[in-house]
């Protein structure tokens, strides 16, 4: 193995193969601390630029050494752990922003770029970026682009794929192809961009994307908070808003147990409330569309529904849902997931939830992209289990859920990737011939089988 890593030395610059082994370590894991054991990888490489990615993978493709890309690790599916005997390649220092185009409403960025630093370079053109997961400030677009990302403001302007002109990829061998174009428009070929993105590292490692911006709303967005007497009663108010073609710009419900989380970490006092609803509307109507929202939330039974006073009101009520699963985290281990259903399933879903969690006395906080039908409910166990030792109950429950989701014509993951969490359920969703069409693509890019392995199937 030293004669290996001596040969890949030597094809990269000074520094760039990491072999300590805190180090490596410290690389070897994403979000998915208590669900997953990492294995043990052989190296780091930190790459700068897209020649030493491919460098790095030539050398793979030779010895037959697994690769696990990573970005900022803020992955909740297990899809950046590593793998035993693999080279960690993190693109992490791969962060320029090369080209902002105003007129064109482009952006060219490298995949160690942060998803927000990409909105605030936008912002300076009057232009957004839209994809916003809730880990935006941490989170890169190389990671976002691996797991087709969504994020609150999805539910308006689309995930990560409907943001996405082009990649550059450094496939398994090495070679380097760049997909896609800088157009809006465009139909020759295959839509390889499409297929790359949220394939989660299988079939290549995207190191550049051209990114697609939009016209940055001219005024803040007006936003509604309601409370309610159940979570049901808020998924009711919320496919009622859907209804009446409001199209809001935001659309997100927290329940119980995760208000009662943050209410006990930031005493924030949401007293009897049994879920919360905020929405928000980014357009130039907004503030009478707000309005329409908050009365249809007050027929649906909102113990309190109102408009915010200012933009920091505003951005007070977005922050509360962003400190949603940090709060949940401090009181467990924490499995977290990202069943998506129709819209108009999103009631029937939440029953389900709260049904799994009743019938297997586990712990289920959820939130939810209410808008979109995606609903994240977190499991959450005792913290002092071993290493990957998740209890029998919580998947039982998980379990329970994805199967209701399927059958309501809904998804195992709207934006977290299968990774190595929902392996076990996918062929349930893809069925068998859909399974052999995906081996069949990651045979032909891949067919060494190094390319983040175990992942999706």
């Amino acid at each position: 193995m030293a004669d290996e890593l001596s040969e890949l030395a030597a094809a990269l610059p000074d520094g760039r193969v990491i072999t300590d082994p805190d180090i490596v370590a410290s690389y070897a894991r994403d979000q998915t601390t208590a669900i997953v054991a990492p294995g043990r990888a052989r190296c780091l490489v930190s790459a700068r630029d897209t020649g030493e990615v491919a460098a790095t993978l030539r050398w793979a493709a030779g010895h037959g050494v697994p690769v696990v890309p990573r970005g900022a690790g803020s992955g909740l599916a297990g899809g950046a752990t590593a793998v035993d005997g693999c080279v960690i390649v993190s693109l992490a220092r791969m962060n320029a922003i090369t080209e902002l185009d105003p007129v064109n409403e482009i952006a060219v960025v490298e995949a160690g770029v942060l998803n927000a630093d990409v909105d605030r370079a936008a912002a300076e053109h009057g232009l957004m970026y839209p994809p916003d997961p809730s880990s935006y400030e941490i989170s890169t677009i190389g990671g976002n682009l691996a797991t087709n990302a969504g994020g609150l403001r999805c539910v308006k302007y689309g995930v990560t794929r409907d943001a996405v002109l082009g990649l550059e990829v450094v496939l398994a061998g090495g070679r380097v192809v760049r997909t896609g174009r800088r157009t809006v428009k465009g139909v020759a070929g295959y839509d390889l961009t499409s297929l790359l993105v949220g394939s989660e590292g299988t079939l290549g490692v995207i190191t550049s994307a051209t990114l697609r911006l939009r016209p940055r709303p001219a005024a803040p967005p007006a936003t509604v908070a309601a409370s309610f007497p159940s979570f049901g009663a808020a998924a009711h108010a919320v496919t009622a808003i859907l209804r009446a073609r409001l199209q809001p710009s935001l659309l997100e419900l927290l329940d119980r147990a995760t208000l009662r989380a943050i209410d006990d970490w930031k005493q924030l006092g949401f007293g009897d409330a049994e879920a919360l609803l905020i929405a928000q509307d980014d357009s130039d109507d907004g503030g009478r569309r707000a309005g329409l929202m908050r009365d249809i939330c007050a027929e649906h039974g909102a113990l309190l529904a109102d408009v915010s006073a200012s933009e920091a009101e505003s951005q007070q009520l977005l922050d509360i849902r962003r400190l949603s699963y940090h709060a949940i985290e401090r009181l467990g281990a924490t499995l977290v997931e990202d069943v998506c259903v129709p819209r108009s399933r999103l009631p029937d879903m939440i029953g389900c939830i709260e049904r799994a969690a009743a019938r297997h006395s586990v712990m289920i906080a959820t939130v939810a992209h209410a808008g979109d039908g995606n609903l994240h409910p977190v499991f959450v166990f005792d913290r002092g289990l071993a290493e990957g030792d998740v209890p029998a109950p919580v998947w039982a429950a998980a379990d329970e859920v994805f199967r209701a989701a399927l059958d309501m014509g809904g998804t195992l993951t709207g934006e977290h990737g299968v990774g190595l969490i929902k392996r076990r359920w996918l062929a349930l969703e893809l069925g068998a011939d859909s399974m052999d069409v995906h081996r069949a693509i990651k045979g032909a890019l891949d067919p060494a089988g190094i390319l983040n392995p175990g992942r999706g199937f």
